[in-house]
């Protein structure tokens, strides 16, 4: 079988690499894969940021936006063949801590835990991949064209999740979210703010392609002018920050009414200074009893959760989401992308080849 992988630590080692089926362990699934996304984690990993190959390997297979559809399952597992299936990326560490044992492994406290794709683990850039059943997930099976849009959702279900939760710790009727940002993880967190019939405003950079009518479809309004022309009419109760700009963080942070939630799920890069006024961001968190909380990777019940989001959407909707697409022997196009585009999928489905 063909599959998509890296020596971690070294550019330009992304390679299209023969690798003999992998042998499914007792418990597992057999699955056919149809697709892998593209995630900025990909890049990075590609680029020899990060990333950690399997004990005794030299290449880690890449991908963690997974989608396919069974090929043999054991019986008792809940599964059967032609089942749609993800698989869960993160792993419990092995000791475990407190949080992995209670099935709250995606808040990990000794980083002990791998990762599918990422450390320690192969991912699902493969023809032919093997889960075990406990960390496979099963969707609709009309989701086929879309269901590789799962693990992004599983990430945006648990940050609202966050916001539930810290907003619960007193009254709370949130009206509006701002999302800052329009690529998949934004429109994504747009979509279930909308499900939760919030009034949501997304702000991003650019003025044309896919973006602005992606949010406008959603029943949605589209900013590009920055966060101070989209608050003058009103401040949001919820901000999910999903850029990672260190500058747009602050803002996002200051941007919210009284006791509004400012949920952090993009990544800034380490190294950059920018100019805050401190003393008032702080005065402002403290005397209108704003909370910021960070929020990364997801567990089972956030999977659980995505597959409704996903089921509930409308198909067409989520299928422009994906606006580029190509087979794994055009790998390299999907690591290209420009800002316009919102979400790079490789096919991997030899049977529709």
């Amino acid at each position: 079988m063909r599959a998509l992988t890296v020596i971690p630590g070294r550019k330009r080692s992304l390679a299209l690499t023969e690798m003999p089926e992998p042998e499914p362990a007792e418990g597992d699934l057999l699955v056919d894969a149809l697709a892998v996304g593209v995630c900025g984690t990909d890049k990075e990993i590609a680029d020899a940021e990060y990333g950690t190959a399997p004990p005794g390997a030299d290449r880690l297979v890449i991908g963690h936006e997974s989608l396919g559809r069974v090929r043999q399952a054991p019986d008792g597992s809940g599964f059967a063949p032609g089942d749609l299936v993800v698989g869960v990326v993160r792993r419990p560490d092995p000791v475990p801590c407190g949080a992995c044992a209670i099935g709250r492994f995606d808040e990990c406290r000794n980083g002990r835990y791998t990762e599918r794709g990422i450390k320690q683990l192969d991912g699902y850039a493969s023809e032919v991949w093997t889960v075990e059943a406990d960390y496979a997930v099963k969707l609709d099976p009309g989701l086929a064209e879309v269901g590789v849009l799962m693990e992004p959702t599983s990430v945006v279900a648990k940050a609202w999740e966050q916001v539930d939760k810290i907003g619960g710790r007193s009254w709370f009727e949130p009206k509006s979210v701002l999302v800052t940002g329009a690529g998949p993880i934004g429109l994504l967190a747009a979509l279930i703010g909308v499900q939760r019939g919030l009034d949501v405003h997304v702000l991003d950079l650019v003025t044309d392609g896919p973006k602005p009518d992606l949010v406008a479809d959603l029943g949605a309004t589209y900013h590009h002018e920055g966060i101070d022309s989209m608050v003058k009419d009103g401040e949001p109760d919820i901000v999910i920050e999903a850029t990672g700009a260190s500058q747009l963080v602050f803002e996002a942070i200051g941007a919210t009414g009284a006791f509004g939630v400012t949920c952090l799920t993009g990544v800034s890069p380490a190294g950059r200074s920018v100019n805050v006024d401190a003393g008032s961001l702080n005065r402002e968190v403290v005397l209108e009893n704003d909370a910021v909380v960070g929020s990364v990777n997801a567990n089972l019940e956030h999977y659980a959760a995505a597959a409704r989001v996903l089921a509930e959407a409308d198909r067409d909707w989520l299928a422009r989401l994906i606006t580029r697409r190509v087979p794994i022997e055009r790998f390299d196009e999907a690591f290209g992308v420009g800002g316009g585009n919102v979400k790079a999928v490789i096919d991997l489905d030899t049977a529709a080849a």
